[in-house]
């Protein structure tokens, strides 16, 4: 083969692998990270961080929605909100690959089955209490005697259930059903992120959420394992939407209590 031929045929593959380059970068976040053509995202009613159904006038809210709503736009993708009955589903379906993404706290435990963009959102962990309960700080609440409600496999369950040596942590399986048994007198506390519980204590004549936590909540932008090539745009996103102010705004919309913006990386 002559010099010529060689260094044409050279030529000819480096145009090639650098018009393939371009067009799998073109196309590489919808693909990535909207798989099957649009953006499904993991949602659970029940708490401004995800999403409030809709009521009559009322568009949907809640910072999960909006944020999903926000990055199928940008990557030229139809939004389909898929909404569970709690967030245990949401992340069993994160962690299969039913949802592209979810907007939940960036726990050690979830980073083992999904990939986290930086943290969008810090909330605080507290505690809601009945009308006449004996507990005035989260600092107390792990004492013989005392029975602790949380969601069933939420990061609270994992952390106080590992924590807690003393009080029953007692597992419920939504914070609909936390708010009952408080009535009933089943529970002397609830713990959760205090957005949840702000939510709850509204629905709870003469219930408390207490001053202090028991710990902190960093929300980010979940994907499934396996779509790494995804993580780079996803970061960019989260800084943007933080610098933009668009968490912030999301977060008045939605009536969001006791969260801000996270100024983590």
């Amino acid at each position: 083969m002559t010099r010529t031929r060689i260094a044409r045929r050279a030529l000819l593959v480096a145009a090639g692998l650098a018009l393939f380059a371009v067009s799998a970068a073109a196309q590489a976040p919808q693909q990535i990270l909207a798989p099957s053509g649009k953006l499904k995202a993991g949602l659970y009613p029940g708490t401004p961080t995800s999403i409030l159904p809709a009521g009559p006038g009322v568009e949907p809210r809640g910072i999960g929605y909006e944020l999903g709503k926000e990055l199928a736009r940008r990557l030229g993708v139809p939004y389909e909100p898929v909404v569970f009955a709690k967030n245990a589903e949401v992340i069993d379906a994160v962690k299969s690959g039913a949802v592209d993404v979810a907007f939940t706290n960036a726990s050690p435990a979830r980073a083992q089955i999904m990939d986290f963009g930086p943290p969008f959102l810090e909330i605080e962990l507290g505690l809601l209490v009945p009308p006449g309960a004996k507990l005035t700080s989260p600092a107390d609440m792990d004492a013989a005697g005392l029975k602790i409600g949380v969601v069933t496999a939420s990061s609270s369950d994992a952390a106080l259930s590992r924590d807690l040596k003393k009080s029953e942590v007692v597992k419920v399986e939504t914070t609909a059903l936390g708010v009952t048994m408080l009535k009933e007198g089943k529970l002397d506390g609830f713990a959760t992120n205090k957005a949840a519980l702000y939510e709850m204590a509204d629905k709870l004549p003469g219930g408390k959420v207490l001053d202090g936590r028991w710990g902190v909540e960093r929300h980010a932008i979940a994907i499934p394992k396996g779509r790494d090539a995804g993580r780079d745009y996803i970061k960019t996103y989260t800084e943007d939407v933080k610098a933009s102010g668009l968490v912030k705004a999301a977060i008045e919309r939605s009536g969001l209590r006791g969260a801000m913006t996270s100024e983590g990386k």
